[in-house]
């Protein structure tokens, strides 16, 4: 039996599937093109679902090592007793997207799970490549742990979460943080991660239906990482499927879909911090591509993918 998509997600992806078929992938290299072919997608996706009422946000900024001006958006639910807070990293392949389209699915987290997030506006490739985004990425973290207090925050329970890129971005920052002494990070929420910049080689059991491509991450990769990409020299702070020895990193929640390109990274990535002891949950979702639960955020795989990352904000 071949893999196939979960019929709910099939029947959500319908409508688009024609579109899709007419249109020409942007060239590998194009980062322009995906922008204007994703940056409009995410929005709408993103507020496809109500926005809740009661949570509340407020700008924050904060400067980086090179003297650049960091935004920051801080959510918080009505109510909400001190404790947890999380700092988010949005998708994008490193390449596209910005905090206003991840408005929706933010606000969403917070108000389901009671737990505050800090949205962080890193900057992003080709126009500022590695090391520049995980350093705003580091620069939020110090931020948030240094206002702790006056935010009704508990230091010893702050987490880190991100899907795509985004997640790369969490894994990364643990990396980092572990690397350079702290501040600490209580969990890592990685949501289909984007982890490997050796992932190259398509997957013919996969391919007719990923909606981040191989070429996608040809580009994006490059983007990040230079000439440098797929070679011999990546850190894993860049690419954290490079990591040798993942000792002392915090419990990681790691979640793809079957049929992503991120697949097997993410499958290797749970055993390698599995063998250096880090406590681990995985999640395979059968028929699952990427993105899926904004594509098909009615269905029952998405429901409980959604159920099982609520649950765990709620545990850090």
């Amino acid at each position: 039996m071949a893999l196939s998509l979960d019929p709910e997600i099939a029947q959500a992806l319908a409508p688009m599937a024609g579109a899709m078929a007419d249109a020409t992938p942007p060239a590998v290299g194009d980062i322009a093109a995906r922008r204007a072919m994703w940056e409009p997608i995410i929005g709408p996706a993103g507020t496809a679902q109500p926005i809740p009422a009661d949570v509340k946000t407020s700008e924050h900024h904060t400067t980086a090592g090179d003297g650049a001006r960091i935004t920051m958006r801080w959510y918080t639910k009505d109510g909400a007793a001190p404790g947890p807070a999380v700092l988010f990293f949005h998708g994008g392949g490193y390449i596209f997207g910005h905090i206003d389209l991840f408005d929706g699915p933010v606000s969403r987290y917070v108000s389901a799970s009671g737990v505050p997030m800090l949205s962080v506006e890193y900057r992003r490739a080709p126009e500022h490549p590695f090391p520049t985004p995980l350093e705003d990425a580091y620069t939020a973290l110090r931020w948030l742990h240094a206002h702790a207090a006056e935010l009704g925050v508990d230091p010893d329970r702050i987490g880190v979460m991100g899907d795509s890129a985004g997640g790369g971005m969490a894994a990364a920052l643990a990396i980092l943080a572990r690397e350079r002494g702290g501040p600490k990070i209580a969990r890592q929420i990685l949501i289909m991660p984007m982890l490997d910049d050796r992932t190259t080689t398509p997957d013919a059991h996969i391919a007719p239906y990923v909606l981040w491509s191989y070429d996608d991450s040809l580009t994006a990769w490059p983007a990040l990482l230079g000439e440098a990409a797929g070679g011999p020299d990546v850190p894993a702070t860049a690419a954290p499927a490079r990591l040798e020895d993942a000792t002392g990193l915090p419990p990681a929640y790691i979640e793809v879909g079957q049929l992503d390109v991120f697949r097997d990274e993410d499958t290797a990535y749970a055993t390698k911090l599995s063998r250096a002891g880090v406590p681990v949950e995985f999640h395979l979702h059968p028929g699952a591509p990427h993105e899926f639960d904004s594509i098909a955020f009615t269905s029952d795989v998405a429901r409980r993918a959604i159920a099982d990352r609520i649950r765990v904000l709620k545990s850090i």
